[in-house]
């Protein structure tokens, strides 16, 4: 078969729908596109990851100590009365470090607290019906998470001497999975970021900007959350459902969502 039967005779029309109203090609949409993902593509987004987890592993007992550095800066400086210790962990033979984390006592809430904050929340609460409609996102977070809160005052109405958390559990959940997260990041972008066509310095620098971000936000985030809990455990939920893991995942999507806005590589398919 010869090379011009290969081609389709194009119409007229065929040929001004790819163009703009100013003569320019109209490019494929990237949702559209066909990913065209070879051994190469492959190796190379393995490789990186292998790389970066690497680098990470080994650079973890340096991260906890950073960690510990800041924690003991927000001791001498912020009003927090806690004690910092440290957890040994160890992932076999190949890892082992000191995990950073406050112990506080647990408070529960009086009945000053509590009314003070039951009276604020329904404000707030009251509040958001006097929004505007353009605000509707904003709307339902706000109420989402008062009624967490709602729910808190709720429980420790009637059960307060019952409530089985401690902020010392807490605190130190929230920073191992926090560490937990930022050493799933390779993998998760190697999954949903390596298999599109950005160059592999744009795949490696999304992937560190985002674990570098997330190792600077953690203790601050580990800090003003033991400043509140050290008044009382009664925020202890919506700290967790709230401003916990769901706060982290947040960042990791808004960063990848950025990194999605860059332009693809020449050879990538239009």
């Amino acid at each position: 078969m010869s090379s011009v039967a290969k081609k389709p005779n194009l119409s007229i029309p065929d040929l001004i729908r790819f163009r703009g109203h100013r003569g320019g090609i109209i490019p494929m949409h990237r949702a559209l596109a066909r990913l065209e993902y070879g051994l190469a593509e492959m190796s190379g987004s393995i490789a990186l990851t292998v790389i970066i987890l690497f680098t990470w592993l080994k650079f973890i007992p340096y991260i906890c100590v950073f960690w510990q550095r800041i924690f003991l800066l927000g001791l001498h400086y912020l009003p927090l009365s806690a004690v910092l210790t440290t957890s040994p962990r160890h992932l076999g033979r190949l890892l082992r470090f000191d995990l950073p984390y406050f112990q506080i006592d647990g408070v529960l809430p009086d009945p000053v607290l509590w009314e003070v904050t039951c009276a604020v929340t329904l404000a707030i609460f009251a509040m958001t019906f006097l929004l505007p409609p353009k605000l509707i996102p904003l709307i339902y977070a706000l109420r989402g998470g008062l009624f967490v809160q709602l729910s808190a005052l709720a429980y420790f109405a009637f059960r307060a001497a019952q409530f089985p958390y401690s902020p010392n559990d807490y605190l130190q959940a929230l920073i191992m999975t926090g560490l937990a997260l930022v050493s799933t990041i390779p993998i998760l972008f190697c999954l949903t970021y390596y298999v599109f066509h950005f160059s592999f310095f744009k795949k490696a620098f999304l992937t560190v900007l985002t674990m570098g971000y997330l190792c600077l936000f953690l203790p601050v985030q580990v800090l003003l959350q033991a400043l509140i809990i050290q008044k009382s455990v009664l925020f202890m939920p919506v700290l967790y459902l709230i401003c916990g893991m769901p706060l982290d995942v947040l960042i990791v999507v808004a960063l990848y969502s950025w990194g999605m806005t860059w332009k693809f590589t020449e050879s990538a398919p239009h």
